[in-house]
């Protein structure tokens, strides 16, 4: 049985015929399933090793008429379809660099029957080290990255795709220790991003940088990852 058979399956225990009613002669289930596999065959790309990265966060857009009628579904059918992606990348042996998320989205643009997949690798994100005690520091800092908050607990973070940085960010093109900002706040708070050598530099507001001062707002570039720099004076 294939992926996209298993998937139908699991749809039909799960909802018991509430799709077909749901659905009738618009976008159905397996049209999207199969538009992800596509997707995913469309946009892999290889990354050395023998491995072969493909997209892990993807955007369906569907028209008015669609996204209503899916509204009931969507936490089931996300779950669904990020199995059936996940299912399908191990046939093929495909590499996601972050978990796989599906979400929905209204466009207007959009004809009853119409859908659009919009798809990016986005880098799974984990911290690897927590500070001992409260940091040296009187600024509440933290890194936007991927949609999530990842606060910075030390008064030094080091960033990169190694196992022993603060801040994991697993991304091929992020070197093993990438850069570090640091935290300061002997009379005015400053933070500081630092270059450590890296392969493909660091980006700051689109100026490549060795060192930069970081302001709330701050745009930063390691690799293909977007990090954005945010605190608030104590």
């Amino acid at each position: 049985m294939g992926v996209l058979q298993r998937f139908e399956r699991r749809l039909a225990e799960l909802v018991d015929g509430a799709f077909a009613k749901a659905f009738k002669a618009d976008v159905q289930p397996v049209e999207i399933a199969s538009a992800l596999q596509r997707e995913c065959n469309d946009r892999a790309a290889i990354i050395g090793r023998g491995r072969t990265m493909v997209p892990n966060d993807f955007t369906i857009q569907l028209g008015e008429s669609d996204h209503e009628r899916l509204s009931t579904f969507t936490e089931t059918l996300s779950a669904e379809l990020g199995e059936l992606v996940r299912e399908y990348a191990r046939e093929q042996g495909y590499t996601f660099i972050g978990p796989v998320e599906i979400r929905f989205e209204h466009a207007d643009e959009l004809d009853t029957g119409m859908f659009r997949i919009r798809s990016q690798a986005l880098a799974g994100v984990m911290p690897q080290a927590q500070a001992d005690a409260a940091p040296a520091h009187h600024a509440k800092a933290w890194l936007e990255i991927n949609r999530a908050k990842h606060p910075l607990t030390k008064p030094v973070t080091v960033l990169g795709r190694g196992s022993d940085v603060d801040l994991r960010i697993d991304d091929p093109s992020i070197s093993r220790h990438h850069a570090e900002i640091s935290l300061q706040s002997h009379h005015d708070s400053t933070a500081t991003i630092v270059d450590l050598g890296s392969t493909n530099g660091v980006t700051v507001d689109d100026h490549p940088v060795r060192q930069a001062l970081l302001a709330d707002g701050s745009v930063i570039l390691l690799g293909g990852t977007t990090l954005v720099f945010r605190w608030e004076e104590a």
